[in-house]
């Protein structure tokens, strides 16, 4: 029998089946209990976060008037954290061969159909200029686990590719890196290759179930897979990702053991998760959602959302474009930091003028352009952010942890929002586009409470219309 331990460094002790079991019996308790609910958005008001049984019972509660509390204490903490700037990215998918035979996935195994693909190194380069015509930044990079075929000698490779790219005034400034479970040794080598954050997604803390979505190949090991976020740190990798696949297991458990695993890296390492996603499953080829009866609507969706932002204030939250245009503009407002724009999740998709379906991992909700997402968001007094300043300043784990916990990001984030906009408009945006976008930093600029930063700031920006690149604090 294992024993709850937020600092063992033992999947089944940091994510306890049976805390979590009783977690969800006491939300379930206390679901009705408005004191006690009020006790717990009163500490959640002084932006230090919650425990997983304090927020398993706002998760609880169905208290219409608590709810509408909860919402506007979340999007509070997101404009106290984060202000109003969210964070770019676009998926690089570099590889859809895998010998994990996960149920949820059309790269399974036992798929004989769908196209198994590699990149060349010149099939990368080919890719990252595409996503720089665009005016993308910031990369994750995607691969299925094959020892064979996608050996962490490839996947550094690919990294060393991006990174050299430069095309017209486009370049890959961060790469974040989502691929499978690995060594104390190979997370090195990552750090060491100058990735940005790790990702990697538990798709189910319930130990049984993430055995039976996983019959076969090296994933199927639960320990090994919950346990990588550790080696990861033991590596030197500053910045991790967590999340779940919504949709595989009740939501309410997975929800405390994501919380959990956040505790757990916070009490370890002194650093909790960098950024938290909440992706829901999706079709994809031979992949019917209906065929899993967790699925969750998308009110709770939006709950889920408003309350991790409450617990765990300072990290990022991710959403990408398996959510509606729609979706992704309610829970941005609860909490989300960053978003996908005109992803394509197939191998080698962005060098094909039409959207590719035959090696996708999922279908995209979201199809609008770049230059679409950018002039919605700014349309929504949103500022969408270009901006990798802090990891390439060193601005890293219990770095940006402090910076970010002290309400202190904003001092360099929001200018560097603003200078890595204009170049963006610039280089990119279509007319409609940058029109909106130059009125948005001009208001913007008055926003920045430092006079000398301000001056400093619009100084970069003349000399962005002239001409000259990557400006930060």
């Amino acid at each position: 029998m294992f024993e709850y331990n937020p600092k063992s460094e033992k999947a089944e002790e940091f994510i306890n089946h049976q805390e979590i079991l009783d977690t969800l019996e006491y939300a379930e308790k206390n679901k009705d209990n408005l004191n006690l609910i009020d006790e717990i958005l009163s500490k959640a008001e002084k932006r230090k976060g919650l425990t997983h049984r304090e927020a398993s019972v706002l998760l609880a509660c169905e208290n219409k008037e608590k709810i509408g509390q909860m919402y506007d204490l979340a999007r509070q903490i997101k404009k106290d954290f984060y202000g109003n700037r969210i964070v770019m990215f676009a998926p690089l998918y570099l590889s859809n061969y895998c010998v994990n035979g996960c149920v949820y996935c059309p790269y399974h195994m036992k798929n004989k159909h769908i196209a198994r693909k590699k990149l060349t190194q010149e099939e990368v380069k080919n890719e990252v200029v595409a996503l720089q015509d665009m005016g993308h930044k910031r990369l994750a990079i995607e691969a299925g686990e094959d020892p064979v075929n996608n050996p962490i000698e490839y996947i550094l490779e690919c990294i060393k590719t991006i990174y050299s790219v430069k095309h017209k005034n486009g370049n890959i400034r961060r790469v974040n890196v989502n691929i499978a479970a690995t060594t104390v040794e190979n997370y090195r080598k990552l750090k060491d290759a100058g990735i940005g954050t790790y990702i990697l997604f538990q798709e189910t803390y319930h130990k049984e179930s993430y055995e039976k979505l996983h019959p076969t190949g090296p994933k199927h090991n639960y320990n090994y897979h919950t346990e990588a976020m550790d080696r990861a740190m033991q590596g030197g990798i500053d910045d991790v990702g967590l999340g779940v696949l919504f949709g595989l297991e009740l939501y309410k458990y997975e929800f405390a053991g994501l919380l959990m695993h956040a505790e757990h890296l916070e009490a370890v390492y002194g650093v909790g998760p960098h950024t938290i996603s909440v992706p829901r499953i999706k079709r994809a080829d031979d992949i019917d959602p209906s065929a899993f009866d967790n699925g969750i609507d998308d009110d709770t969706f939006a709950k889920i959302c408003a309350l991790i932002r409450i617990a765990v204030p300072y990290t990022g939250m991710i959403i990408s474009t398996r959510e509606s245009q729609q979706v992704r503009e309610k829970v941005i407002g609860l909490g989300v930091s960053q978003i996908s724009g005109a992803s394509r999740t197939s191998v080698g998709g962005y060098t094909q003028e039409e959207r590719p379906h035959d090696t996708e991992q999922f279908d995209v909700s979201d199809n609008r352009t770049l230059d679409e997402v950018v002039r919605w968001l700014m349309e929504g007094g949103y500022i969408p952010s270009f901006c990798t300043a802090c990891y390439r300043e060193g601005r890293t784990g219990d770095r940006f942890m402090s910076l970010c916990k002290a309400g202190q990001i904003q001092n360099c984030c929001h200018p560097n929002a603003l200078m890595t906009l204009k170049e963006y408009l610039i280089d990119y945006a279509s007319e409609e586009t940058r029109k909106i976008g130059e009125k948005l930093i001009e208001d913007e600029l008055k926003n920045i409470p430092k006079e000398k930063v301000r001056d400093i700031c619009e100084e970069n920006l003349e000399k962005i219309e002239q001409g000259k690149r990557d400006f930060r604090f």
